[in-house]
């Protein structure tokens, strides 16, 4: 009888702990949220040997696709392609976007972004750093995720996704790139 409820117990503590790794993390404001403004280092744009700037509001109403995420991983680099492609497409749309690395050390992050621009032809998307791992304030990116995502268009939050280590895969990057109709329409 104890081994079985032990057996149990195990088998309850599993599941648990089954369910709680392939929670999918919570990460950046809200779907119908206001998007406040925020400072960045353009590393790639425009802007490149400027002082910070505020692309939010540069962009105002237009459709934009936002990438914050702690490093430019390999995933991240494909999803940033996947998108300026996208962008590209729909210039006549007034479709914007720009990526941002969450950065304590934001000279070593801005060597890596000018060498992803550089071998990946990222032209539209600019790639920029903001210092510290937290995020924009106001924000609530998760510090559990390594990537969130937010599309918003007319200053309102239409998508937003957060990604845990490892779960920004090619099928993630495929629905993410799908739903950026949600931005267009």
């Amino acid at each position: 009888m104890k081994k079985s409820l032990m057996a149990c117990v195990a088998l309850v503590v599993a599941s648990v702990g089954l369910a709680s790794a392939a929670e999918k993390v919570v990460s950046g404001l809200e779907k119908g949220a206001k998007v406040p403004a925020f400072y960045v280092k353009d590393v790639t744009g425009p802007n490149k040997d400027g002082e910070e700037l505020c692309y939010r509001c540069r962009y105002g109403n237009q459709p934009v696709v936002t990438i914050f995420a702690k490093e430019m991983t390999d995933e991240v680099a494909a999803l940033t392609k996947e998108l300026d492609a996208v962008v590209a497409k729909n210039r006549d749309q007034k479709m914007a976007g720009f990526v941002v690395i969450l950065a304590s050390d934001q000279a070593k992050a801005a060597t890596t972004l000018e060498k992803v621009a550089k071998d990946k032809k990222i032209e539209q998307l600019p790639l920029t750093t903001f210092k510290g791992s937290a995020g924009p304030k106001g924000y609530k990116i998760n510090d559990k995720a390594d990537v969130t995502v937010m599309y918003w268009v007319e200053g309102t939050v239409k998508v937003s996704e957060g990604f845990n280590k490892g779960e920004l895969n090619s099928a993630a990057i495929s629905k993410l790139v799908g739903e950026t109709k949600s931005i267009l329409e």
